[in-house]
């Protein structure tokens, strides 16, 4: 993806645009859910060229329509929302008072969430000011100013606030007061960034409507010599270089040239640092050898095809490199500060460096090539030559090779092996004296005879080109994906895109060959074989023939196996395209007449969930009737140039159709387009007078090649002595198209010439003529000078022999047996077309064609879609930046948009697209993914030569534009066909039609716009009003939905809809409709490749890839099990010593619990705050057949467990209350359990029916292969859409009982999206709580069904204790389980790891051996670092069992942990403070580290996003948490324990505690975070509790938060602290405060004040929790 070839997107960043577009548009978390699919960004890379350059313009935020609104009308004004009652209202400030100004902020440090950007917006109140905004970079342009994502996410740098997704939102936030609506587009102006100096200042414009100039390349140049260039590393340590010889070379050493550039860029890059020295002894480095070579590889792969190397910017780029790595050191030697040490600069090691140069150079395919060799240089150099000589680089402008033996230096050698590099860098060598003697001197020894003969007898040449997809077709390929998008998202379950991991396609076309071949062509040349992965199966243009079917009678057999496929792939979603839809709409029959019918609206094709119609046409209108099947939703029409809708996409082209070529006819200049041939029309008229009984069409064929015989005869001067009065035979039309034919092709040196069209319906009537036409050419001796061809759409195209050798010689063929077989490859051959068939069959037509006559097509077509098919003929694109000379013919209105060489034909009837050169002083003819161009070339200079003959006509996906020179006015003159390639054809039309045509009906449009749309179609009413001048394309569609309805024979006469409905829609068909020859087949095909790639996406997953922290380098590696143990052994694990710091990344920032066996590292780099969660490295990876999903897969196994299904609905739930009492609540607490009644059987009821007495539990003794016997409580909040709680997959089918843990006010929204699955709503009180209410609630509620099931055994005569205890509690984003098998595994490659189901896992675990007598067992969090690797990890990872903190994914124990709670009351670290306390028990934990969980990166929801906002203000500083007793504080609406929890995590309230590992905070019997440069000793006060031993340590502090009744002053004296350190109380009240001090004598060794005692900054009514602190003495 993101090659340049043609069909391919350019931008690599399409497949991350639309993954993050999905994140995008899953962050609301309301209870309507918004759609994934259509939320995507579906915009193309915009561009419009004003003055020489591209301006980018993007789509508006996604808050309006995606087309924006037609209308013209003024823009109404804007009425800010009401700013709330006490907030600021201040021009500069945000709402919460804070400064935004930039002017104040300057040097204010601003700590930037990853993925965020600073920049400045205007305010009209302020319009001098900016003020600085944090935007999320994807809606912001991209480095390539384009590719904006709709929507916004911004955050508030003054008071921090997060989350604004809408920038009206945000505007008011920040007080922009505007007068219009807001639009980021409008009020975000500027970035920021921070200069040299630290400073934030303002940077270049946000280019919304950006300038990004084009540029095309040169053509390349043929040479012979390569340049090498070689140094040697050196030791960073050292101040002087040391380098090595270039290994001798031997043979034909001249054809080698040695350059030196490279080796002094590296010397230079090496006088860095002495800028620095005189600020005294730096310990910074150069960048070392290895960088060196990593960032020249770098260099090269984003070097153009036809750019060449400079030595200049690649020392730019070492500069730039130094100095962002050094910078800190850089700026502390400007000011240097004592006693600070400067963190080393990450090396990078020689092993490391081939593996990484070969990364970076596999973006580019064969461009540069890097070669790693141990032993010699030597060997490197003569593998490259051996190579180049063999032709294996010919695809190759660098090789690099890389030696890095052991025990030597680092040693590089480029070899630039590109004919026009080399060139280039060859010629760079000389000097400008050296230079013009060479040049002398090839002129004076003849060098230069055979160049000059070949230019001599050049004519006009041109060669196949590539070219990339042009921006509205990618516009109209993302908005065919967003309507499949769409039908996903609908409730109607009709597609289910989640479900598809590939694409599979086939192209219906009518039975004409041409018109196959033709697509056939498309498809080859556009890439999307590779996108969809078909290459393999596809090695040749004929067999892409299997995916492209002629609709005639061998289609059947390829539809049904299309079917039968669909079958056997489920997981395949079919794209079934139906090109030209509008032919052969009738019903039923196995005959030419009615096999769309019955292959495309058969049962199968309807019935299948994984095959998707595609109906494609320039003519709609046919499909449009009362009883259509396409819904008007699933309409996509071409964007059209009447409401500017095409100016939006920056097209170079604009589309000349029916309707300027009927401007052509008023503009009163010039010759227009659009004709009749008056002379033709009256001798027609007379014959029709005198033989009454033959068929007009008879007639005027005779009367039309007649005078096509004459006029031959005429200009070829043969017709004898009365050769002037042969001219009365003829007419002057005639004779000038013959004239304009032969004469082209007689000047011509190479015999261009045009095409000339003679459009014939009757195929005997064609056949005759041209029979007629080939004697007299014969007999005129024309045989030579230009072909004549029949088009008969059942027969493959045939041309003489002469005249195919001319096309390969400008094609430059060199295959023996090829043969044109479109019309597309006739361009510059001079022919005569007579094209026949009742109907073009979508057959695309070359840009030399000069006439098109349709004199002989019947009057009688007086049917839109017939008529305005046979104008299409001569549709064309005429490009609009240039402003040259108005064509000779045209009317003002077109010469505006027209010039010899600006504008490009299109190729197809209904698909194709040509596009004119990038210069417009310049000629082209190339072939696009659907067309083909000529590239003229005046001098034989710029010339390619012939190709070997074993090259292949497919170019490479890495072939760029190619630039050509002005055609020299000489070959102007002497090329009629290269003078007039740029204009549209002629178009003559019988008299009666050019009249109808030309008129107009009352509403303005033409006459033939209110023509009866289809033959097969009717009107409802004689009564029907007019289309409307102003209609769009869907208003239209509307139109005729109401006014026609189908006749008899239509297909879709029959589709009636059923009782009680209006329509009969079916609801995977969607209809692709645009004017003829305006690109449609490059869009569909575009739509293939990006549909393809979001399927894949889709079925990937962004997880947490961290590797574990706190890892001591002391730690003694200490093997105490077999690696390959299944099961852990209860005494062995009893002798591994608990593990009490904490390793999970996501806790980066809490406080570090202390061990005797740890010592954290110093290496000065500062923790990350806060938004951890949001900095956290992610893999993406495929999901497997074992993952958990969200409510957005739901698969056909998925229907009944989701609850999809019809058969299980939201009213089949019923709701259950009971009454929970539990000491620590301090009074009952009522409970409600949703069951629906397929789960009924886990529960024990009074009654059927009835009371809910107990959830059923298993007997430890039961064993069952398909079932899982602890029960799964998943806690959640605000994660009704994106929560993992599917575990069908990822169960593998095993019976299992899930429980979601939900808030009562989430209730409604969790039963509508998991509406079978069993949920526990929390009571009331508990809305507002943290996770450590719901972890109380499940454990302790647990317990008492343990002892109600006992008692329900005991009833039944059972024993009570083999009632199984445990409980999982997971959490909703683990997605994947991964077994990692040590012992299957070889010592040299590692462990190995495969995914697993879940339900193994827990099988696994549950029937491990005493597995009652621990208390609490986990799996580890998965990462990408293997084990045994990374920061001491290794020890702990090779124990296949250790003891240590669990998270995320608990069994629990509930009997013998009743005696431990969870602390209800907490926000953050539960399970920390949990796990602390249950080894301290004497209970054992164990981790199963051959196990391992993957979680998936969930941005929306949970329990770890709370804002702490001010009741009148909005987000508040840390500071503002607590406050004084009784004083006048402005109270938070938060919970008192959040407050704390924050504050303590932000404050600094134990100083002496700061970074002293060595001196910790003493917490009893609760663990909180005190921020991560605190350290926490974590005891018990519990009898025969297990802590920690703390004999000879002191303390730096004391925290008395939740402690137990077993703190005693005595307990408290086992402690020793240091003078100075601080004591910290907690109490739920003042009172228990004092009494707390009191009765544990705290005064005798504390020291208190009154200015000590602090509150959190609640109001009375919400139970503020009270602190005091003191000193010790």
């Amino acid at each position: 993806m993101g090659n340049s070839y043609a069909g391919q997107l350019r931008t690599t960043r399409f497949e991350e645009v639309l993954h993050n577009s999905i994140e995008a548009s899953l962050r609301s978390n309301t209870v309507v859910p918004r759609p994934v699919f259509s939320q995507l960004y579906l915009q193309a890379k915009q561009t419009t060229l004003h003055n020489g350059v591209c301006v980018c313009v993007c789509a508006n935020e996604d808050e309006e329509e995606e087309d924006g609104s037609e209308s013209n009308s003024p823009p109404v004004p804007y009425k800010m929302k009401p700013t709330p009652e006490g907030c600021c209202t201040t021009d500069g400030f945000c709402q919460a008072g804070r400064d935004l100004r930039l002017s104040s902020l300057v040097s204010e440090p601003q700590d930037m969430p990853p993925g965020f950007q600073l920049v400045g917006a205007l305010s009209a109140g302020a319009p001098d000011t900016l003020l600085v905004c944090a935007v999320d970079r994807r809606f912001l342009p991209d480095e390539r100013e384009c590719n904006a994502l709709l929507g916004f996410s911004g955050n508030c740098i003054g008071c921090g606030e997060k989350g604004f997704r809408y920038f009206t939102e945000f505007s008011n936030h920040i007080n922009l007061k505007l007068s219009t609506q807001p639009k980021k587009q409008k009020h975000l102006k500027y970035h920021l960034y921070r200069n040299n100096q630290g400073q934030l200042v303002r940077g270049a414009a946000i280019c919304w409507k950006g300038l990004g100039k084009t540029a095309g390349g040169s053509s390349a140049l043929t040479a012979d010599s390569y340049i090498s260039s070689s140094h040697r590393g050196w030791s960073p340590a050292s101040t002087g270089c040391s380098h090595g010889s270039l290994p001798r070379l031997s043979g034909k050493v001249s054809d080698v040239q040695v350059s030196s550039l490279l080796q002094s860029c590296y010397q230079n890059c090496q006088a860095l640092p002495r800028v620095y020295q005189h600020y005294g002894p730096s310990p910074i480095q150069p960048l070392s050898v290895e960088m060196q070579i990593l960032l020249t590889v770098y260099y090269l792969v984003q070097l153009g095809p036809d750019q060449v190397l400079l030595i200049e910017d690649l020392e730019q780029i070492f500069m730039c490199s130094w100095r962002e790595s050094h910078l800190c050191e850089i700026r502390q030697y400007q000011q240097p500060q004592p006693g600070l040490s400067l963190p080393q600069a990450q090396s990078l090691t020689p092993s490391q460096l081939p593996w990484l140069a070969n990364l970076a150079a596999s973006s580019c395919g064969e461009g540069v090539v890097v070669l790693g060799e141990k032993v010699s240089m030597a060997l490197g150099l003569s593998d490259t030559f051996s190579r180049l000589m063999e032709g294996q680089l010919a695809h190759t402008n660098y090789v690099v090779i890389i030696c890095t033996g052991k025990g030597q230096q680092t040693e590089s050698c480029m070899v630039v092996t590109g004919q026009h590099q080399c060139r280039a860098l060859t010629e760079g060598m000389f000097s400008s004296s050296d230079s013009l003697r060479e040049i002398s001197q090839q002129l004076s020894s003849g060098m230069t005879q055979e160049l000059t003969t070949f230019c001599n007898s050049l004519g006009s040449e041109y060669r196949v080109e590539w070219r990339e997809v042009r921006p509205i077709q990618l516009v109209v390929a993302r908005k065919l994906l967003s309507h499949v998008c769409a039908i996903a998202d609908s409730s109607t379950q009709n597609l289910d895109l989640g479900s598809f991991d590939r694409v599979h396609f086939l192209i219906c076309v009518p039975p004409s060959e041409v018109t196959f071949q033709q697509t056939v062509l498309h498809l080859w040349n556009s890439g999307v074989l590779q996108n969809l992965g078909l290459e393999q199966d596809c090695l040749s243009q004929r067999e892409a023939e299997r995916y492209v079917v002629k609709m005639d009678q061998e289609a059947r057999a390829r539809i049904d196996d299309l079917i039968q496929e669909a079958k056997r792939n489920p997981n395949t979603l079919f794209i079934l395209v139906h090109d030209h839809a509008h032919w052969d709409i009738s019903s039923g029959g196995d005959s030419g007449s009615g096999l769309v019918d019955s292959l495309l609206n058969s049962c199968q094709i309807r019935d299948a969930n994984n095959i998707l119609i595609l109906h494609v046409t320039s003519f709609p209108f046919a499909l449009q009737t009362q009883h259509t099947r396409i819904s008007p939703y699933n309409e996509i029409h071409w964007p059209s140039a009447f409401n500017n809708e095409v100016d939006l996409y920056l097209e170079k082209t604009q589309y000349f159709g029916v309707c300027e070529l009927l401007d052509s006819t008023r503009s009163g200049s010039g010759l227009p387009l659009l004709r009749y041939d008056s002379t033709f029309e009256s001798m027609a008229s007379v014959l029709e007078e005198w033989f009454p009984k033959l068929h007009s069409a008879v007639i005027r064929t005779q009367v039309l090649i007649q005078h096509y015989c004459v006029a031959m005869m005429a200009v070829s001067g043969r017709s004898g002595s009365g050769g002037r009065s042969q001219h009365k035979h003829t007419s002057v039309e005639t004779l000038e198209i013959v004239q304009s034919l032969l004469s082209a092709a007689q000047r011509c040196p190479s015999h261009h010439g045009h095409m000339v069209l003679i459009r014939l319906p009757s195929l005997a009537l064609a056949g005759w003529a041209h029979q007629r036409l080939v004697r007299i050419r014969q007999r005129l001796g024309l045989e030579e000078l230009f072909e004549i061809i029949l088009g008969n759409p059942s027969q493959t195209l045939s041309i003489g022999q002469s005249f195919t050798e001319h096309i390969k010689t400008w094609l430059k063929i060199q295959e023996t047996d090829w043969v044109p077989r479109t019309y597309l490859e006739l361009e510059a051959l001079p022919c005569i077309l007579i094209l026949s068939g009742a109907d073009p069959l979508g057959e695309s037509l070359p840009r030399s064609l000069k006439y098109c006559d349709l004199c002989v097509i019947s009057s009688s077509y007086l049917q839109r879609t017939a008529l305005e098919q046979e104008l299409g003929l001569a549709a064309y694109l005429v490009r609009v930046e240039s402003q040259g000379s108005q064509p000779h013919g045209h009317a003002p209105g077109l010469g505006r948009d027209l010039s010899e060489s600006d504008s490009d034909k299109l190729n197809s009837t209904d698909n194709e697209e040509k596009e004119g050169g990038e210069n417009s002083e310049r000629c082209s003819v190339k072939l696009n993914t659907n067309k083909l161009y000529i590239t003229h070339l005046g001098s034989s200079l710029y010339q390619q030569p012939s190709p070997p003959p074993n090259t292949q006509r497919r170019p490479s996906k890495s072939t760029s534009l190619v630039s050509s020179s002005p055609l020299p006015p000489s070959l102007l003159q002497g090329c009629s066909w290269a003078r007039g390639v740029s204009r549209p054809p002629s178009l003559l039309l019988p008299r009666a039609l050019y009249d109808i045509i030309k008129a107009r009906d009352g509403s303005g449009l033409p006459r033939c716009t209110s023509f009866l749309p289809h033959r097969s179609v009717t009107w409802a009413s004689s009564f029907k009003p007019l289309l409307s001048k102003m209609m769009t394309c869907t208003e239209q569609s509307l139109y005729y939905r109401q006014w026609t309805i189908p006749q008899p024979h239509h297909m879709d006469s029959s589709n009636r809809p059923a009782k009680g409905r209006t329509d009969n829609f079916h609801p995977r068909r969607l209809v692709l409709s645009g004017p003829p020859q305006v690109g449609k087949t490059g869009a569909y095909l575009q739509f293939l490749g990006i549909l393809s790639r979001m399927l894949i996406r889709l079925m990937e997953v962004d997880i947490y890839d961290e590797e574990d922290i706190n890892f001591s380098g002391q730690l003694e590696r200490v093997q105490y099990q077999p690696t390959c143990a299944s099961w852990p052994v209860t005494d062995t694990l009893m002798g591994i010593p608990f593990d009490y710091t904490v390793h999970d990344p996501k806790y980066e920032d809490i406080s570090t619990v202390y061990c005797p066996d740890y010592y954290p590292n110093t290496d000065g780099i500062p923790r990350r705050q806060e938004d951890v969660y949001l900095r956290r490295r992610t893999a993406r990876i495929k999901l497997s057949k074992y993952a958990a999903y969200n409510t957005y897969h739901h698969c056909e196994q998925c229907h009944q467990y989701t609850g999809f299904n019809p058969a299980y609905q939201m009213y089949e739930l019923t709701l259950h209350a009971f009454t929970f009492s539990h000491l620590l609540l301090g009074e009952d607490i009522q409970l409600y359990f949703i069951i629906p009644k397929s789960k009924h059987h886990h529960f024990s009821f009074s009654q059927p029916g009835g009371q809910l007495e107990s959830m059923r539990l298993p007997l430890t003794s039961d064993w069952n292969p398909d079932c899982i016997k602890s029960p799964i409580f998943t806690p959640t909040t605000g994660r009704h859409e994106h929560g993992l709680f599917n575990l069908y997959h990822a169960m593998d089918g095993a019976a299992h009982l899930h429980i979601l843990v939900i808030k009562e006010y989430e209730m409604a929204v969790y039963k509508k999206y998991w509406p079978n699955h069993i949920m526990l709503v929390l009571p009331t009180i508990f809305n507002g709580a943290g996770l450590g209410a719901a972890h109380f609630l499940i454990k302790e509620l647990s317990y008492n069904n343990l002892e109600l099931e006992r008692s329900r055994r005991v009833e039944g005569g059972g024993p009570p204790a083999d009632v199984w205890p445990f409980i999982i509690l997971s959490d909703g984003s683990c997605v994947i389980s991964v077994i990692l098998s040590l012992f299957l595994s070889s010592s040299t490659s590692g462990p190995a790891e495969r995914n697993v189901s879940l339900k193994q896992v827990l099988q696994h675990m549950e029937a491990c051996p005493g597995l009652t007598q621990f208390g609490l067992c986990g799996i580890r969090k998965w990462s990408s670092h293997s084990p045994g690797q990374g920061s001491g990890g290794g020890a702990r990872h090779r124990e296949p069992f250790s003891r240590g903190h669990l998270h995320d994914f608990l069994l629990l124990n509930v009997d013998l942990t009743q005696g431990i709670q969870f602390n209800q009351n907490r926000f953050t670290c539960d399970d920390v403070d949990f796990t602390l306390r249950v080894p301290s028990a004497g209970l054992l934990i164990c981790r199963f580290n051959n196990f391992s969980v993957m979680k998936k990166q969930i941005s929306i929801g949970g329990y770890h996003t709370f804002i702490i906002k001010n009741k009148v203000h909005c987000n508040v500083v840390p500071s503002q948490y607590i406050c004084a007793p009784d004083s006048k504080h402005p109270f938070l609406a938060t919970p008192a324990q959040l407050l704390l929890e924050k504050y303590l995590q932000h404050s600094r309230l134990f100083p002496l505690s700061t970074c002293n590992y060595t001196h910790p905070i003493v917490s009893v019997d609760c663990y909180l975070n005190l921020g991560p440069e605190v350290t926490v000793c974590f005891v018990s006060s519990r009898p025969r509790s297990i802590n920690i031993c703390t004999t000879g340590l002191l303390f730096s502090g004391l925290l008395l938060c939740y402690w137990d009744s077993f703190v005693t002053p005595g307990f408290l004296k086992n402690f020793h602290f240091l003078k100075g350190a601080v004591l910290c109380v907690i109490c739920a009240d003042r009172s228990s405060l004092r009494q707390t001090v009191v009765r544990l004598e705290l005064e005798d060794e504390w020291r208190f004040r009154l200015s000590d005692e602090f509150q959190t900054a609640n109001a009375k009514e919400d139970r503020p929790l009270f602190f005091l602190t003191g000193k010790h003495i």
